[in-house]
């Protein structure tokens, strides 16, 4: 069941997810050679309770950090660690909130000093698909058309969408209805309604959408090691457009 949203908790909305966009400012800031994926977990958990909310990720399903952390050829919800980034790495900080009773969530892939130009170009052409996406969120349009943008952008771009996992609906619940797929066909789905509020996060790979869990039981990564990268947003469907929750400074 699809919930809409009042403007009153569109609004409570934007405060969480404004705390989620000034942790994953800071994390961004703060990612570097040298620098472990532990401390940005520690930074991220810190940040939030000084906000008087707490991590969203955190003991969800037995998830065990505040934190997803996905290095390269991992596409979400990797485990922080004591490892050091490398120069040439990218990195997914994928974060959520729980804040005045609704949730926050967004994500952003960060170069670690001097990467290469593929790496750079994957990171270019997901953001640029969550931005194509975010322009279909509009009142009327279908949730194929979001699907639809933003496949194309990517395949375009010789690169691939990950079928396996998805966007979604989001609220009071941290996965609410719809779900958002990253594929799909202009015009089909679930028609968009003002008040409704989605996740629309675009995972990219540079090689197959094929993926595999690891060991770990939560981390994904691309079936053939290569490069991966993720970028998200929650938007607000409005009768004047979409807007972006969880916009950074």
């Amino acid at each position: 069941m699809i919930i809409l949203k009042s403007p009153e908790e569109v609004q409570k909305m934007g405060e969480s997810n404004a705390i989620v966009a000034e942790v994953l400012s800071g994390l961004r800031e703060k990612v570097r050679p040298g620098i472990t994926t532990a401390e940005l977990n520690e930074y991220a958990e810190v940040t939030t309770q000084k906000r008087g909310a707490r991590p969203a990720f955190k003991g969800y399903g037995g998830f065990p950090f505040a934190l997803c952390t996905s290095l390269n050829s991992e596409v979400v919800h990797g485990f922080p660690s004591d490892r050091p980034l490398e120069e040439g790495d990218i990195i997914s900080l994928d974060y959520g909130v729980y804040y005045n009773g609704y949730y926050g969530d967004s994500a952003i892939t960060v170069a670690v000093g001097r990467i290469s130009a593929s790496a750079a170009r994957l990171m270019g052409v997901t953001e640029e698909a969550l931005c194509k996406g975010i322009e279909k969120a509009c009142e009327g349009n279908r949730l194929g058309d979001i699907s639809f943008a933003v496949q194309s952008c990517v395949e375009k771009a010789g690169f691939s969408v990950v079928r396996d996992y998805v966007g979604h609906g989001i609220g009071k619940d941290l996965h609410e209805d719809p779900p958002v797929p990253n594929f799909g066909v202009s015009g089909r789905g679930v028609k968009l309604r003002a008040g409704m509020v989605i996740a629309i996060e675009p995972m990219v790979n540079e090689g197959s959408y094929v993926v595999r869990v690891k060991p770990d039981g939560w981390t994904v990564v691309t079936g053939d090691g290569s490069l991966s990268a993720h970028f998200e947003h929650t938007i607000a469907v409005t009768e004047d457009g979409p807007v972006i929750l969880s916009s950074r400074v």
